[in-house]
């Protein structure tokens, strides 16, 4: 039985707990594992040792800084298949799921690597006569990092590497339903060469994530997670005076135009509907398919589904089980309520036999048609392998349909119609999209981000904005007076 502790200042919580939690293996739905959960008290003593070694971090070097997070991107590229191998096994994604995982995540620490590049300032001389004007930008100190179940390794590590190479102490939260990847993450940083305590994880549930957001030391707070906690993070976070860039849920539409590759769109809504069982943020719940496509394209797209394996993600499977028993239940309620509704269900994923134990958290990949805006599996977040095709009659309705939506997340367009294209990249009211493209996940160097009921906060995650969220700014005006123009005789020599 596997017993998963938090990591504070280098090494393992060595003062126990008074509660735990269970850790399942999905596709058994047998405990794996336990987790320690934190207190309050053990929050705040985690954040003090946060504190104290972040006082010396912040002043260490670039040059420092950097050497430590190549370090750690070789460790995490060695040790890859291990990482993926522990998310398979507590959330249960297939492996190739996992390991795409990591890899983004790999591109997180790259992009972090460039620190001395992304976080130095401007510098303008002769504002005034003799007078100079420049910007640095500087750490914030302890920050807190609140990560979801459904990417327990690349959404810690859209975070974590640029906070500490910003010169900041970080506390992570995981997930407590799989939370070992997200302690092997804090040991390669250790491993690599990071001073203890720099990097911490602290295990439990909504008691270490009031601890942390209340906490006076903690000044900043990066979540991801459903748009209800993400507003309540939100709320208290900024309640107590931190910057909060809280990352909340998401209903994403794929529209297909009439004159789309519809082998294209077929492939791309099975893909993204239903790999990590529709179990990301990024994933296409909705397809829109626009009058006359809408018979071809559900003909299409069943018949791919037909050919998805649901099964034990160490068995080579397309797609795994659900993350939890609850959440299995969660999602097939929805399926039961778009049957009630009058949806047509296509296919239907309750019955599934999935390649592995009975006991697992299966449920197939489920297809909806003759969705309607006011049904549940339209409206909610179902966060499972749930795709619905709602059809319209014209652009300006699918266009209006997506605006309408109060998420923001993502949505992606398939068509051969630069124009139309380029026209819904211009109107549509979502922070990430993709033309052609069914997941339009921002590269390193970009930020990642929604809009609406998507985000709380100002800030998106990574890139740019991931810098600039972790440090914040002063401008220095300066004037240093030159003996040689009639300042104070400080003994240079007289310029001849």
């Amino acid at each position: 039985m596997n017993h998963v502790t938090h990591f504070v200042g280098g090494k393992p919580w060595e003062h126990g707990s008074a509660r735990q939690g269970e850790i399942f293996n999905p596709a058994t739905g047998k405990v794996s594992g336990r987790v320690d959960f934190a207190s309050a008290a053990d929050v705040d003593a985690v954040v003090t040792v946060a504190a104290q070694a972040g006082r010396a971090w912040r002043d260490a070097s670039l040059a420092k800084r950097t050497s430590v997070l190549f370090a750690v991107r070789q460790l995490v590229h060695e040790r890859r298949d291990e990482i993926a191998a522990l998310i398979t096994a507590e959330h249960g994604k297939v492996l190739s799921d996992a390991a795409g995982e990591v890899q983004r995540g790999l591109e997180i620490i790259e992009y972090a690597c460039g620190i001395p590049s992304t976080i130095r300032g401007g510098f303008s001389e002769n504002v005034s006569t003799e007078v100079d004007s420049y910007s640095i930008r500087q750490p914030l100190g302890v920050v807190a990092v609140i990560s979801p179940f459904n990417f327990p390794a690349m959404v810690p590590l859209w975070f974590v590497p640029i906070a500490i190479a910003a010169g900041n102490a970080v506390v992570l939260k995981p997930s407590e339903k799989d939370p070992s990847a997200a302690t092997l993450l804090a040991q390669l940083f250790a491993e690599a060469g990071l001073p203890d305590g720099v990097f911490n994880v602290v295990h439990g549930d909504r008691e270490a994530v009031d601890a942390l957001l209340d906490h006076p030391t903690v000044k900043a707070v990066s979540f991801v997670g459903s748009t209800p906690i993400a507003k309540y993070v939100y709320e208290r976070g900024t309640a107590n005076g931190k910057r909060v860039q809280a990352l909340g849920g998401a209903k994403n539409h794929m529209v297909v135009l009439p004159d789309a590759d519809l082998d294209l769109a077929a492939d791309a809504a099975v893909n993204a509907g239903f790999g990590s069982a529709g179990e990301r943020c990024m994933a296409i719940s909705v397809v829109v398919a626009v009058d006359p496509v809408g018979d071809t394209l559900v003909d299409k797209i069943s018949s791919r589904m037909a050919g998805i394996r649901t099964g034990d993600g160490l068995r080579g499977c397309d797609m795994g089980p659900l993350v939890t028993r609850q959440h299995l239940e969660k999602v097939t309620s929805y399926v039961d309520a778009g049957v009630s509704a009058g949806a047509t269900a296509v296919v239907d994923g309750r019955g599934v036999e999935a390649d592995g134990e009975g006991d697992g958290f299966w449920l197939g990949p489920t297809l909806f048609d003759h969705v309607t805006p006011e049904m549940s599996i339209y409206t909610d977040e179902i966060f499972g392998p749930v795709l619905s095709v709602v059809r319209v009659r014209t652009y300006d309705e699918a266009l209006a349909l997506v605006n309408a939506n109060p998420y923001g997340n993502g949505t992606a367009i398939f068509t051969n119609d630069g124009g139309a294209a380029r026209r819904y990249q211009h109107e549509v009211e979502v922070g990430m999209i993709g033309v052609n493209v069914p997941i339009p996940v921002p590269m390193a160097y970009y930020s990642f981000g929604g809009w609406k009921a998507s985000l709380f906060g100002d800030s998106h995650a990574h890139g740019a904005e991931g810098v600039h969220f972790f440090t914040r700014g002063k401008v220095v005006t300066s004037r240093w007076l030159d003996p040689s123009h009639g300042g104070i005789n400080l003994g240079f020599p007289t310029q001849q």
